[in-house]
């Protein structure tokens, strides 16, 4: 085995030790391979994109890695430099082969030693002060751009050819669109790009984009990644409980930052919305009135409760707008935005048409509840409210909002069905089929008994016997307490509040 054999051997082991497998991908048929590196971003760095009057500037913490592509010829490193190529979606080709002039310049000022190590080092401690970037890095828009952009910025190998004049390794341009690599780079080689739509805009989930927007948006998206990755990997006090966990245990709110275990956030949301206060669904800091996104609400409770708090949030909503009316049908009761300058309105859904003030059928602008010339008894207007939901799970949802909503929520309820109607039908409701499905049995007479608040230590009216209503086992007056200390029932009605 020659010197330079040997010194190649080594040179990869050792990036092999240093690099991780994301970052160093070593071509086991030949000495070759690929090195992503990711350049160290300063404080505050921004990237602006101007589209005619629009600028458009986001902060960011990471950019897509650069990628070099290796080949060590039999004479490296006593002789000859390597071959390489070096591809990044964000730079230009002229900023790139600026870039491959420097490494080439490197290994010459090394006198004949191994150069890859140094090269990595470069383009990740030193390439953005060398192309001039300082805080900022503007994209080439489609109106400044002399060429076309998808050359412009240019994901084309910059290919360097040794002092004996061989074959350059990557020829310049093979790789002709500059976001036809994923932000991740390339996995493995060679790299195989996509195709390009025929107009030359990119396609992002389904919009038609310049190829500077879709690369500014793939950009955020990588940086996005590599900003929950980094969180997921660090640790953070609950502003709940106060206890250190992992960032993957725990939910950032975005509106303000503050932190909280997935634990914590969950019960505080799952009491909220069991209690039918969506508006409740806040940061739990106080004074702080941001929100957690409907996907961080969706990941901390069940499905059932993320249903009844989607379907409370936009009822809520929909009651909070003066312009939205319900359609009076009883088999329909869809919400109808009014128009402002008259009091006609037609229901979107079963086409009825309507008058906002009396909510009968449309008859002209003339209306005498508008004069106060009629007034509808309470009985007239129970027949012109919005109809019940027609199955057993809706009646009990209906139940569970009114008889656990606040006085302004049950008012609302009571507007939209009518307050002898939801009085009467709740009766109906609290049928036998009901009570077996919320009722238990007390373990020592077998009465039905029906818990609607408090704790879960129970007393039975009518034996006095006392019971854990989560398992139904019998209680000693005595040692009661003991039993929710050493058995996995909650004494709290919710587990874990």
């Amino acid at each position: 085995m020659s010197a330079d054999t040997q010194e190649q051997e080594d040179e990869l082991l050792a990036l092999h030790s240093i690099f991780g497998s994301e970052e160093f991908v070593r071509d086991e048929s030949r000495a070759a391979g690929e090195i992503r590196v990711s350049a160290e971003l300063p404080a505050n760095f921004t990237v602006a994109l101007k589209e005619g009057e629009t600028l458009r500037q986001y902060e960011m913490s990471f950019l897509p890695p650069l990628l070099l592509t290796f080949e060590l010829p039999e004479d490296y490193p006593s002789s000859s430099p390597p071959s390489f190529s070096l591809t990044c979606t964000w730079l230009t080709h002229a900023q790139l082969s600026l870039l491959g002039d420097q490494l080439t310049d490197l290994y010459q000022a090394t006198g004949g030693a191994v150069v890859l190590f140094t090269w990595a080092q470069f383009l990740k401690e030193d390439a953005l002060r060398f192309l001039h970037i300082h805080t900022l890095l503007e994209l080439p828009s489609v109106e400044h751009s002399t060429q076309d952009p998808l050359h412009d910025l240019s994901s084309a190998a910059v290919a360097q050819a040794d002092q004996s004049g061989q074959e350059d390794f990557l020829h310049e341009g093979s790789v002709s669109c500059p976001l036809d690599q994923s932000v991740q780079g390339a996995a493995s080689l060679p790299i195989h790009p996509r195709e390009p739509s025929p107009n030359g805009d990119q396609t992002l989930s389904g919009l038609s984009l310049t190829p500077s927007q879709a690369l500014l948006s793939q950009l955020l998206i990588y940086d996005a990644d590599q900003q929950q990755k980094q969180f997921a990997t660090m640790v953070f006090d609950c502003g709940v409980c106060f206890m250190s966990c992992l960032g993957s245990d725990c939910v950032q709110l975005s509106d303000c930052g503050h932190i909280f275990c997935q634990v914590c956030l969950g019960q505080f949301c799952k009491l909220q919305i069991t209690e039918g206060n969506v508006r409740g669904v806040t940061c739990p800091q106080a004074d702080c009135t941001a929100t957690p996104t409907p996907a961080q609400v969706k990941s901390l409770v069940e499905e059932e409760l993320f249903s009844r708090y989607d379907r409370l949030l936009l009822q809520n909503t929909l009651d909070c707008m003066a312009d939205v009316v319900y359609c009076p049908r009883l088999s329909c009761g869809s919400a109808v935005i009014q128009e402002k300058s008259s009091n006609a309105a037609m229901c979107s859904v079963c086409g009825f048409a309507f008058c906002v003030a009396c909510r009968k059928t449309y008859h002209g602008p003339d209306c005498q509840a508008n004069g106060n010339m009629k007034k509808h008894t309470e009985d007239d207007a129970e027949q012109t409210k919005a109809d019940l939901p027609q199955s057993q799970a809706g009646l009990k949802a209906l139940w569970d909002d009114y008889a656990t909503g606040n006085k302004q929520r049950r008012h609302v309820l009571e507007s939209k069905y009518g307050h002898n109607v939801l009085q009467f039908t709740m009766e109906e409701y609290l049928s036998e089929d009901w009570i077996v499905f919320n009722c238990k049995h007390c373990p020592h007479c077998y009465t039905r008994i029906q818990k609607n608040k408090g704790c879960n230590m129970m007393t039975c009216s009518r034996c006095g016997q006392l019971f854990c209503w989560a398992c139904l086992a019998r209680l000693s007056p005595l040692d009661a307490c003991e039993h929710f200390q050493d058995s996995p029932c909650s004494l709290s009605r919710y587990r874990g509040i």
